[in-house]
């Protein structure tokens, strides 16, 4: 299947596919993650919270998502 409206990236060392135009935001709702509970980074560098809404993510984009458990 070749849709021109999809793009590869590399999630958490996996292969993904993700809609072009997708951002930071999108992709944690897709994923159905807390945007307070992760930390994310793109290609080797940390991205700050206040971005990720303006991150739009591109093909072969390399991302780690650490998300935090709280217990005790």
């Amino acid at each position: 299947m070749n849709n021109s409206n999809v793009a590869k990236i590399q999630l958490n060392g996996d292969p993904y596919e993700i809609n072009h135009g997708t951002n930071l935001n999108e992709l944690l709702d897709k994923l159905k993650l807390q945007k307070n509970k992760v930390a994310i980074e793109v290609n080797g560098e940390i991205v700050e919270r206040t971005k990720y809404q303006n991150l739009i993510l591109n093909k072969n984009d390399k991302v780690e998502i650490v998300h935090f458990i709280g217990g005790g």
